[in-house]
């Protein structure tokens, strides 16, 4: 607990060094508080935003692409990584395929996506979905081909059925893969529900984001970048949180 507490205090000193340099540095004229403002500036516009309400529709808007994005591929990456890790067949037919989309940058579907859906956040929540999906699926792959062979004498010998093996052994077994390619996965689900917004002007933090860079109002713009940087924290942390649940029968490092 001591030595966690050490780690807190030293990671917090030094973005507060990080921090007292910018600050410093804007003060005496070494960068430009035109295109870098100070970190005070920064914080007085983002209590400003939070103030009088101004944050809170495209953060809503953002959070709730991100996540029905991140959603949707987590489920599809599962499902999918368990045919293919678990069938021989599944494997033949589809991993060609998937091995063509999977180098396609994310952002050269966009055009695609909007050809199909319009500027919407249906076309938004495909290319979030198609861009973090991959993390999920190549981790679900390896973890459900990595099952433990004597787990699955030990179903054979229960008696178990084809669902009863999939839910009880081979599932749990491949469940810390799982979790960390979804921990990945939503990372690339927040990038892309921004550039999607960029993209597409759709209402978000990522539109303000560009708005604020075209109209040289740098602390709207890096306030923007200060809300994105919190949501990822979060975002992880919880992800964090559900990984040491459901994994707290296995030793996770500190």
């Amino acid at each position: 607990m001591t030595r966690r507490l050490a780690t807190i205090a030293g990671a917090l000193a030094f973005v507060a060094l990080l921090l007292g340099a910018w600050q410093l540095g804007a003060l005496y004229g070494a960068i430009s508080p035109i295109f870098f403002p100070s970190p005070v500036r920064t914080l007085e516009e983002l209590a400003k935003q939070v103030a009088d309400g101004r944050l809170w529709q495209p953060l809503g808007a953002t959070t709730m692409r991100m996540l029905w994005g991140w959603f949707a591929a987590s489920i599809a990456g599962v499902v999918i990584g368990a045919a293919i890790g678990l069938s021989r067949t599944a494997r033949e037919y589809l991993e060609p395929m998937l091995e063509f989309l999977r180098p396609l940058p994310a952002s050269a579907v966009i055009p695609v996506a909007v050809s199909f859906l319009g500027l919407s956040t249906q076309m938004s929540t495909a290319v979030i979905a198609f861009g973090s999906i991959w993390p999920v699926l190549l981790a679900a792959v390896h973890g459900f081909a990595t099952v433990d062979p004597q787990l699955a004498e030990v179903s054979s010998s229960l008696c178990l059925t084809r669902w009863q093996r999939l839910w009880k052994i081979a599932l749990p077994s491949a469940m810390p893969d799982i979790l960390a390619g979804v921990r990945v996965g939503l990372g690339i689900a927040l990038i892309l529900a921004v550039v999607t917004e960029m993209q597409a002007s759709l209402p978000g933090l990522g539109q303000n984001i560009l708005l604020a860079q075209r109209s040289f109002k740098s602390p709207e713009l890096y306030a923007g970048v200060v809300v994105l940087g919190m949501l990822g924290f979060i975002a992880n942390q919880l992800i964090l949180g559900i990984e040491r649940r459901l994994l707290r029968w296995r030793a996770l490092p500190e």
